[in-house]
């Protein structure tokens, strides 16, 4: 297993995102590797106008090794630029397709050169309909899959599992992709972050 926040890990690596929620004081994000070990943390304010989500390497907060900003206030299909906090190195964008994702959630996955190298989407259109339109959306929770543009093997899957209290996201990063292996993982946020709702 690849450490998690090694820039270098091509392996394939399993994560799991937990996000506790408090109406008031916001939602607070622990992320663990495969083996339970807490790698890393985040503490998101209520009520931001512009998400500006750090991710440090635990509870408290002195080493952060992760940064996903918007680039502007509310927007149906906002921009999240993904940087590496220890090098300043901006490693890639994920853009929310808003009207698609009013239906279907979906997201476009960028490179440092903003150029679209893959696409991330909720499993079915049905299910999703299901999920928005009906009283029982929770008894299926949503699944997301990181595909490269152009079609071949899946980059990354992702499970939810939602309770009132906890929102819980499964990660799975298969080997040997083509992206920065922080990107994978801050998809990973964002869907428990700013998707996730319906399930």
């Amino acid at each position: 297993m690849s450490d998690a926040t090694d820039p270098a890990a091509t392996d394939a690596v399993e994560y799991t995102i937990r996000r506790k929620v408090f109406t008031l004081l916001g939602a607070k994000f622990h992320i663990y590797d495969a083996e339970g070990n807490l790698v890393g943390f985040s503490k998101q304010k209520a009520f931001k106008l512009k998400e500006d989500i750090r991710i440090y390497r635990d509870e408290s907060m002195e080493e952060e090794w992760l940064k996903i900003a918007a680039r502007s206030v509310i927007d149906f299909s906002a921009a999240y630029d993904v940087t590496d906090s220890r090098t300043g190195e901006a490693i890639g964008t994920l853009r929310r397709k808003g009207l698609k994702s009013m239906f279907r959630d979906s997201w476009e996955v960028l490179d440092a050169n903003e150029a679209s190298v893959g696409q991330i989407q909720e499993d079915s259109a049905l299910m999703a309909t299901v999920r928005r339109l009906t009283d029982y959306g929770w008894i299926f929770p949503q699944k997301f899959t990181l595909t490269p543009d152009g079609g071949g093997a899946p980059i990354a899957n992702y499970s939810t599992n939602f309770n009132p209290f906890v929102h819980k996201l499964k990660v799975d990063v298969h080997g040997g992709n083509p992206l920065h292996p922080f990107v994978p993982l801050a998809a990973g946020i964002l869907l428990v972050a700013i998707e996730g709702k319906q399930g």
